[in-house]
């Protein structure tokens, strides 16, 4: 199986933390030198280990933001 080469461009947060000390973040990653796209997924605390995640395009995120919203699901539910 190929290196798969990434670089967290931005931590955008962490969602929760997990057992030993993982945990659950969002952030802007580029992928093998590609354009950057928001990843959801578990790390360990030195971000060499992680989980199977998500990657979602900005338009991808925006209709998340947008779906919760119409759901009425916010910050502060």
């Amino acid at each position: 199986m190929a290196d798969i080469k990434y670089e967290i461009v931005e931590n955008i947060g962490v969602i929760s933390e997990l057992p030993k000390g993982w945990t659950k973040e969002l952030n802007l990653i580029s992928w093998n030198n590609r354009e950057p796209k928001y990843d959801l997924r578990d790390w360990s605390p030195n971000h060499e280990k992680m989980g199977k995640g998500i990657t979602l395009t900005l338009e991808e995120l925006k209709s998340i933001q947008t779906l919760l919203t119409e759901k009425g699901i916010s910050r502060s539910s």
